[in-house]
């Protein structure tokens, strides 16, 4: 019989010190799709009216691409932070969460690459 409490058992082994950078990580994203999303949303508001080569040209300019690769990359990496956050929190199993953790990171990463070769190909006439 141990009569030890959890905390006892636990004092003084330190933090796991993932958790922080987990942390800051969803916080950066966070504060660099403001900008992001603001440059995309006022974009494509002043195409809405241009037909597919115009909207063609404007992917092909190098910022703008540079910004659509930026826009995707940070989205899927930011909505991979947060789901892993409510998996952890709501899959209490550890097999059930691992597998679900596994699923989201692929799919975050096959649809990241799926939007960044979409606008590459469009960017460079493909």
């Amino acid at each position: 019989m141990n009569l030890r409490t959890p905390i006892k058992t636990a004092r003084g082994l330190g933090s796991a010190k993932d958790g922080v950078h987990h942390w800051w990580m969803q916080r950066l994203t966070a504060i660099a799709l403001v900008p992001l999303v603001l440059w995309f949303v006022f974009c494509v508001a002043s195409l809405s009216g241009g037909d597919y080569e115009t909207v063609r040209a404007w992917v092909s300019q190098p910022f703008t691409t540079v910004m659509l690769v930026l826009l995707i990359a940070v989205v899927f990496y930011h909505a991979q932070l947060g789901l892993q956050v409510v998996i952890e929190d709501y899959i209490s199993a550890k097999a059930p969460q691992l597998t679900a953790l596994i699923v989201v990171k692929f799919l975050a990463v096959l649809m990241a690459v799926i939007g960044i070769v979409a606008v590459l190909r469009i960017a460079f006439g493909g």
